[in-house]
């Protein structure tokens, strides 16, 4: 294959928030396209006024740009075949679709809904396929005059070849469908706006789209396609049939295809919780596809470098939040530190922060930052990772302060105070012997004896390490936390 040949398209419809599912199949077309040096079209489906809306389409364009998927021709960039929104394009399918009919590829079919349903019912209880019977595709002349004196409207139906059609799917082989189970189908509304069916393979013609990278929930619209290729060819609107590859379903919870309705499926989820787009199509890119054997974690430009869509499995892939954060972390850990600071920066300020902008300490932060950036899975756990250095009092966590002042704390918060009032404070190390002596004295290891004292400075049991964290909240503001925790407990 040429490299100068790939042409692939994502194309969405503008409707409701992005969905990772949708996320996953721009990814695979944009790794495909950077493999082999070709173009990918950003087209956008438009054309259902009832369900599209102009926020979802800026909220798309945003999230592409967000993830870093750029296109090569599409809205903002324009190209050679544009427009590219197929509610601009309308023009074009109606002059296709006369072609058609003209030819006699297409014909109209004047059935109600009323009698289609009888006469699927009766081919049901028969025990045939209960698609369109092809009740219209020869009328004469008579019976369409007929039909529209009556009143009747039509919708255009798309001749299908009576001859089994078989391709190669670039995941999954060599497929085979009969005419029986891929009857004629509607091309044209009955009030002459054009369906999914033909303007999707209309504009892939017209834009020479040479691989479908799509779905397996389209998967049975494919020899629909390759029929309607083949009689655009005739027409001279197509040069060639693409080849199609099929991409598996996304899972959610309970071995369900994971659908818009599920929290976890919402692109903004992650964007809000604070994935950085590389982790977060790193993990997508697993679904259905891996680098290696032996490497989850990858760079974007090592999976261009490796992606073929001949690799990717046919069987359906889980969604795992829990390896999603994982894959995410690492690539939080691969920062500089100063790009972590930077990315941080949204969520250290309202309305994340919980304390007042003017409270804020750059320098404290960056002295937190190096700590901070091993610990968090996503870049929102900044914000209660650093809270306390932020804050005239920790946050207050009732589960964290009564799994730690247990035993004698009052005791044990009393003697830390003063070997920590008596420590070196330009020293962690310092700051951790002092804890450390002052367990040793109440018969604690180091692990219980730092227990009351976190709690008592930061208000929670866990984060990041306790003795850096003091060194940088400063000898006086600690002291006073622990005092506040000592009059606390005293009541």
């Amino acid at each position: 294959m040429a490299n100068a040949t790939v042409r692939v398209r994502f194309c969405p419809s503008p409707t409701g928030n992005p969905h990772v599912g949708l996320v996953r199949t721009a990814l695979f077309n944009w790794a495909f396209a950077r493999h082999h040096g070709g173009t990918l079209v950003l087209r956008i489906e438009d054309t259902d006024a009832a369900r599209d809306s102009e926020e979802s389409y800026e909220q798309l364009l945003d999230s592409l740009r967000w993830l870093g998927l750029d296109w090569d021709e599409g809205p903002e960039v324009g190209g050679a075949h544009a427009p590219y929104r197929q509610s601009q394009r309308m023009d074009i399918y109606r002059d296709v679709a006369d072609k058609l009919l003209a030819a006699g590829h297409a014909y109209h079919c004047y059935c109600t809904t009323e009698e289609l349903e009888v006469r699927r019912d009766a081919a049901r209880a028969a025990g045939r396929p209960s698609g369109y019977d092809g009740h219209c595709r020869d009328l004469s002349a008579a019976q369409k005059a007929a039909y529209e004196t009556e009143g009747r409207t039509s919708i255009v139906r798309f001749r299908m070849p009576d001859e089994p059609i078989t391709f190669t799917d670039l995941v999954r082989g060599e497929l085979t469908f009969t005419p029986e189970n891929v009857p004629d189908y509607g091309i044209v509304r009955a009030n002459g706006a054009p369906l999914y069916t033909l303007v999707n393979p209309v504009d892939d013609a017209l834009m020479e789209i040479t691989h479908v990278l799509r779905g397996e929930d389209l998967l049975s619209s494919t020899p629909r396609q390759i029929a309607l290729y083949q009689a655009l060819m005739g027409l001279g609107v197509a040069h060639f049939v693409p080849q199609f590859g099929h991409l598996p379903y996304v899972m959610g919870e309970g071995n369900k295809k994971l659908s818009k309705r599920d929290p976890q499926a919402s692109l903004n989820l992650y964007r809000e919780r604070g994935f950085l787009p590389d982790g977060l199509l790193n993990y997508l890119s697993l679904l259905g596809w891996s680098f290696s054997a032996d490497q989850d974690v990858f760079s974007r430009a090592e999976m261009v470098g490796a992606f073929e869509i001949t690799d990717v499995n046919a069987n359906p892939a889980r969604f795992d939040l829990k390896k999603a954060e994982a894959i995410n972390a690492d690539h939080i850990r691969q920062l500089d530190v100063k790009t972590f600071m930077e990315a941080c920066a949204p969520w250290l300020r309202a309305p994340y922060a919980n304390w007042a902008p003017e409270d804020f300490d750059q320098a404290a932060f960056e002295a937190i930052a190096p700590y901070a950036q091993t610990r968090v899975t996503v870049l929102s756990d900044i914000t209660a990772n650093v809270d306390f250095l932020f804050l005239a009092e920790p946050v207050e966590d009732e589960a964290s302060w009564a799994k730690a002042m247990k035993g004698d704390p009052a005791g044990l918060l009393t003697t830390a105070r003063a070997k920590l009032a008596d420590a070196d404070w330009s020293s962690a190390e310092s700051l951790k012997n002092a804890v450390l002596a002052a367990g040793e004295e109440h018969g604690l290891k180091l692990g219980k004896a730092q227990a009351p004292v976190r709690v008592a400075v930061t208000g929670r049991t866990v984060g990041l390490p306790l003795f850096e964290s003091l060194e940088i909240l400063g000898k006086e503001r600690t002291l006073l936390r622990i005092d506040a925790t000592l009059a606390k407990l005293a009541a």
